[in-house]
């Protein structure tokens, strides 16, 4: 993003001074990762809140490693910002985090019909360059093909661990519902919570994500479809300010997750007076 666009965006921000500090202290790379992450001057800081939050869920279940994936590689900025981030969160927990990317390697296919908004996506998109991404990446597993093959033979043919964090960037209605099956897999399979990212979820006035196209309809098909496992905002961001990413994550609850009621928060949450 150019810098004139970052500045306009913080200056229309609620609290500007703030969003300058964040800014300077990213573009200088002033203080260790964790501190970065923990002010919000973290790069893709959406990256690093899945990673973070898959391991530090994982450690408090007794997990020794957690898989974090990414639906949509393209290019492999993602990917291999997933990397940097599982870098740092290693030394924060004893965690191992293995990293996925789902993709067909072809770009995008054609569109199925309206939901896919055809208006905006065209076959072809975000075409992978395989050879070159390999040569950079240096822990993260490409899963290739269509996802809708792919997804259902993921666990038979990779020792993943348990998944904690997905970014979904299929961008199709119909790709992000291949995605979600996932969320199917057996409960030693998954946490039983699930940080994700849903990049299609908000856009802008070109593509006008709604209710009932794209990402926002995939999820609504998807709990509409399921009695014990939903996905639902994570709320609690949103009241932090204005920054996109927090808008466009979301928590999968797999209610009948045999860890789900396990107690993971503070032993003495009581105030004193």
């Amino acid at each position: 993003m150019p810098d004139k666009e970052i500045f306009t965006r913080i200056f229309n921000h609620p609290q500007p001074v703030r969003g300058i500090a964040r800014y300077l202290i990213r573009k200088l790379d002033i203080g260790s990762s964790k501190f970065q992450y923990r002010i919000g001057a973290i790069r893709r800081p959406n990256y690093a809140y899945l990673v973070f939050q898959a391991a530090q869920l994982a450690h408090r279940l007794g997990h020794e490693r957690v898989s974090v994936i990414e639906f949509g590689v393209a290019k492999g900025a993602g990917l291999l910002m997933l990397e940097r981030h599982a870098d740092w969160v290693e030394k924060v927990f004893p965690v191992k985090i293995e990293i996925y990317g789902f993709d067909t390697g072809e770009g995008l296919p054609h569109p199925k019909d309206y939901r896919d908004l055809p208006y905006h996506w065209k076959p072809g998109f975000f075409r992978m360059d395989q050879d070159a991404l390999r040569a950079k990446l240096k822990r993260s597993t490409l899963v290739l093909g269509n996802v809708a093959d792919t997804i259902k033979t993921f666990f038979s043919g990779h020792d993943a661990g348990p998944v904690g964090a997905v970014s979904h960037d299929l961008d199709f209605y119909s790709s992000t519902m291949e995605g979600l099956k996932l969320f199917d897999a057996d409960d030693q399979r998954l946490l039983p919570r699930i940080f994700c990212y849903f990049d299609d979820s908000l856009g802008g006035d070109v593509e006008l994500y709604g209710d009932h196209v794209g990402e926002r309809l995939a999820i609504h098909d998807f709990n509409a479809s399921h009695s014990d496992r939903k996905i639902s905002p994570a709320y609690y961001l949103q009241a932090f300010g204005f920054q996109d990413w927090h808008y466009q994550t979301w928590i999968l609850h797999n209610f009948r997750h045999i860890d789900y009621g396990r107690f993971v928060s503070e032993e003495n949450p009581q105030l004193s007076i």
